[in-house]
């Protein structure tokens, strides 16, 4: 039953900091270390990547029109050729975390996911945000759509999101907006782009973790993971109508902030306990 309770809790804070750009993994990894999860190790490794598809089928969800390439629509052709190019735009992107992703996974994991790394990438992004912020509030955005978005665009943003995957605490969503925001596109592209790319990316690795841990399932650990994808489902589709309401009036800046408060925060925290 705690594990459960624990699952929701959990459940809540994948919701809100997979799509915020704040660092889902990372707030994971710290929550886990104030209030350790009452599983195996080895289920929980796995849990805390595929709790993300609950995640995923919030983006699903609320973007199925823009992400659908196929018209019901007569008048229409079959097949929707912006929504195919913003795919393939999307698979550009994700080559370079596959590619470390499915070599390097177990490694690293290994040797990066822990507290000191988690802080010190909360911290560096959070800088990057507000400098990004304040060079953009005196230029003009070149990209305001996803079919502006250039396939070579798309692999610099690839790139970003590659950091987010070697590094915890640096955020996929916080990357390759951060990212996106430095060549041109607009804040509303970015997050559109940031949301779709997030879908092959986190069920690709849903689906390797589930691979790994071999659907080995104890005790009542199944019902752990469905109410923790369950609950992060929820509160995606809450939070991602939240930000792209936010962002039409508001920039990045104030998540720039909370990543170096919270980053300075668990230096303080983890300091005091060694």
């Amino acid at each position: 039953m705690i594990a459960i309770i624990q699952s929701i809790v959990f459940g809540i804070v994948e919701g809100i900091t997979e799509w915020l750009p704040i660092s889902s993994t990372g707030h994971m990894i710290l929550l886990n270390s104030i209030w350790p999860m009452q599983v195996r190790s080895s289920f929980y490794d796995m849990y805390l990547v595929v709790i993300q598809l609950g995640a995923i089928l919030a983006v699903v969800v609320t973007f199925w029109h823009q992400i659908w390439p196929f018209s019901t629509n007569k008048e229409e052709h079959y097949l929707r050729k912006d929504v195919w190019s913003m795919w393939f735009k999307v698979i550009v992107a994700c080559i370079p975390a596959v590619i470390v992703g499915l070599k390097w996974d177990d490694a690293i994991e290994a040797h990066f996911y822990n507290y000191l790394c988690v802080a010190i990438m909360l911290i560096i992004i959070g800088v990057m945000f507000i400098l990004a912020e304040n060079h953009n509030a005196h230029t003009r955005p070149i990209v305001r759509s996803i079919d502006r978005l250039t396939y070579r665009a798309a692999f610099v943003i690839g790139m970003f999101q590659l950091v987010a995957a070697v590094f915890p605490g640096t955020s996929r969503s916080g990357a390759t907006i951060l990212g996106a925001l430095l060549i041109g596109v607009d804040r509303k592209t970015a997050a559109e782009f940031t949301f779709y790319l997030a879908v092959p990316v986190m069920f690709g690795a849903s689906l390797l973790k589930l691979a790994k841990y071999g659907f080995a399932f104890q005790g009542n650990e199944l019902a752990v993971l469905i109410v923790g994808m369950v609950v992060a489902f929820i509160v995606s589709m809450l939070i991602i109508r939240f930000l792209m309401n936010y962002i039409k009036k508001h920039d990045f800046k104030v998540f720039g902030w909370y990543r170096i408060i919270l980053g300075v925060i668990v230096l303080i925290y983890f300091k005091a306990l060694a």
